[in-house]
Parts: structure tokens; sequence; C-alpha cells
């Protein structure tokens, strides 16, 4: 059955020029905002870190982007030897794009050490798994890190870029897939008299196509406080303090000669010094509250 009518087009098909219908960025466009983003990044760690390590400003430097395979990322993190460490996934945006975060597990124990008045020293046995003050200070890593970056990126707030998952092990967090490709970064941290550690980050491709899709945006300054020991998430960890009521010297000959029964004249000072983890923070005076020995504060250093 033929239509009465010939059916004839409202309009002309549309034609659009080729600079119209251009496909998004390429990769090594990306790579070259991840590289301009990189360099504000590494400023904002450097004045985040001031704050953490408690003295002046390291020098932060980072490398050159580097274009891998996952699968050839993770071999090279495991023949570094890097059984222990703090491997975080990052969420960025509502689509919580893909990010990888990095920190050796004996470069946290050297943090925690310098955080509780040491060296700075990791114990020459690592631990199979992190303390819970090694994993309290690879959060505040984290936040720190996350808030960087939505810095650097020109984010309006820090909670753009957020901590979604944490392993001691690379294969078992296992962020992306073997056959993806990603860009890897280190930042080389520098302080004077103190040996350099780094930070790693791993993107993706379409991690960095959704994070600069819209092109690159001039950073927003942000003031980095300084480490507050009493705030989280220090200030849930539990420490042991003692009060010293008795330290005396005795002759070896006079150890060695104790009998059951004996009884030693025992000189209690006015001053007990209060020590953490062996190191004295203030000196009190003994006395007693509600029948129980307590000890009145009468110095902090």
């Amino acid at each position: 059955m033929k239509p009465e009518r010939e059916f004839v087009a409202e309009r002309v098909v549309a034609s659009h020029c080729p600079q119209l219908l251009r496909p998004g960025a390429s990769q090594a466009d990306l790579v070259t905002a991840l590289s301009r983003t990189a360099e504000k990044l590494a400023r904002e760690l450097g004045s985040a870190l001031a704050g953490l390590l408690g003295g002046d400003e390291p020098l932060v430097e980072c490398s050159r982007p580097e274009r891998t395979v996952y699968s050839d990322y993770a071999t090279m993190q495991v023949m570094g030897h890097r059984n222990l460490g703090a491997y975080t996934l990052f969420g960025a945006g509502a689509a919580n794009d893909r990010i990888l975060g990095m920190v050796a597990g004996e470069v946290v124990l050297r943090l925690v050490d310098r955080a509780f008045g040491g060296a700075g020293v990791a114990p020459q046995q690592l631990p199979r798994e992190l303390p819970l003050s090694a994993e309290l200070m690879v959060q505040r890593l984290e936040a720190m890190l996350a808030g960087c970056l939505a810095s650097a990126l020109g984010a309006e707030t820090a909670d753009v870029i957020r901590p979604l998952r944490r392993e001691g092990n690379i294969d078992h967090l296992a962020p992306f897939g073997n056959d993806e490709h990603i860009v890897a970064l280190v930042f080389s941290i520098t302080e004077p008299g103190r040996p350099a550690w780094a930070i790693e980050m791993a993107f993706p491709y379409d991690t960095l196509a959704a994070l600069f899709a819209n092109g690159e945006r001039p950073p927003v300054s942000a003031e980095h406080a300084p480490a507050d020991p009493r705030a989280a998430p220090f200030a849930d960890v539990p420490l042991p303090l003692s009060a010293v009521l008795v330290n005396m010297r005795v002759p070896l000959a006079a150890i060695s000669a104790l009998e059951v029964g004996q009884i030693l004249p025992v000189p209690v000072a006015r001053a007990v010094p209060l020590r953490v983890a062996g190191h004295t923070i203030g000196h009190g005076t003994v006395g007693a509250v509600d029948d129980r020995l307590a000890v009145q504060l009468s110095q902090i250093f």
C-alpha cells in the first residue's frame, strides 16, 4: 500500500564541524595536567608536613609522571620489599574515582617514634602488622594527603577526596585491574639530618579524565594547623604513666644477701618524677585523697 503523500524531511540534517566533534583530552594532555597539579601538590605537602613533623618545612620534590601498567607497578612494590606498608585507596568526587596512595611501613613507624618524642628510628625487625599508634599516624597522613590534593586540584572543599580502604599489602588492596594503565608519582621528602622518605601515588587514566574534564583551576589556599596531641586521632592513644616513688641504689653484696622477711628502709622523696615511655614529663608530691594514695602535680616540663 503506497502512502498518499511523499515523506519530506522537515529540515536539513545537522552537519557539525570537526572542532565540535573532537574527542576528549589525550593521555599526553592528561599526564601534562597531572604534572602541573603535582607541582602544586608538592608545595601543599611541604606546608602540611611542617605541622605534622613539628619542625621547619621539609623539601618536597615530585618525580616525573611514570606511565605503566598496574601489574608491573604492583610487582615493583613487592620487589622493593614493601611487605609492610600503608596502601590507601582514595575516592575522588561523587563517582569515587580511584586514586592510590602509599607510605612504607618503616616510614610510618619512624614518624610514630618522632611523634612520641623519639629520634625517629624504626625497629630493626619490623612487625607483621602496623600497631595501633601507627594506624592512627596513617589516618593522619591520609587526611593530610586528601586535603592537599583537593587544594592542589582547586576544589572548594577538602572532602572531595576521601580514603575508602586501606591494607598493609598492595595485593590485598587490589586498587586497579592488572591490565589497567596508570600514571605513578613519587614525592620525595627531605629534612636536614634525617633519612629521606617518600609518598607515592598512582592514578588510572579514567580518574585523570574525570579530574581534568573541566580543565585545571587555580589552587585554593588553606591553612594547616600544627599537630595537636589533644586532637584526634592521637587523643585516644593509651599511654602508660608511672610515678616513681622509690629509686634507690643498693650494693650488689647486699642484694645477693636478701632474705624473705628482711626489712629495707625506703626513703620516699617529696618530689616524685612522672614518666611516660621512660621520659620524665614532670614532678608531683605524694599525698592521699579519699584514703587512696595520690600525686599532686607540682611541675610539668
